[in-house]
């Protein structure tokens, strides 16, 4: 019995269209997210990887969307394979599975540092960015995520003996984001 094609979608952003990836692919299932690519912290992609078994074939379209750290993706590729999971990258027209030749191998390292270096630039292009906006006095840094009596409350009902981890769960905000805001 053949197994599944399993699809993984990712983009950095909500605002960002998922559909283009795998239009007209035909699916078993799919797993899409909207999480950067930095690391493998991603809840879509791990329970893709928890799901897929041997046999399977991952198609992803391309392979900047599986990851853009090459440790990441060489990690990812290989045990998938290792696990007899096909692994095909639709943009690249690359497949990989248990008969893989050294030249796949260089192309996936090679496609992988370049999805990486453009990672880099991208970021360093944001910090050049946010300096000079900052000269201008145009950038304020990040909205706010509690307001100041949000903040009031959360010293008055701390003080009253409430958890910090009880009320972040209630604000669905992390710990260390009140910490944060009582230390500020």
């Amino acid at each position: 019995m053949a197994g599944q094609r399993v699809g993984y979608i990712r983009v950095s952003t909500d605002e960002q269209n998922r559909e283009r990836q795998l239009d007209g692919v035909s699916l078993d299932k799919v797993f899409s997210e909207a999480k950067s690519g930095k690391n493998t912290d991603r809840p879509q992609l791990q329970a893709m990887l928890q799901y897929v078994r041997e046999g399977d074939t991952v198609t992803v379209h391309s392979i900047d969307r599986l990851a853009r750290n090459l440790d990441d993706l060489r990690k990812l590729v290989f045990d998938l394979t290792g696990r007899g999971v096909r692994v095909e990258f639709l943009k690249e027209n690359l497949v990989f599975d248990t008969t893989d030749s050294p030249w796949k191998t260089m192309f996936l390292t090679m496609t992988g540092m370049f999805a990486e270096f453009e990672r880099a630039i991208n970021r360093e292009r944001q910090r050049e960015g946010i300096e000079l906006a900052k000269k201008r006095g145009a950038y304020k840094g990040r909205k706010r995520v509690l307001t100041k009596p949000q903040v009031l409350t959360i010293r008055q009902r701390l003080a009253n003996g409430e958890s910090v981890t009880a009320l972040a769960q209630e604000l669905r905000v992390s710990r260390m984001t009140i910490y944060n805001y009582l230390n500020a």
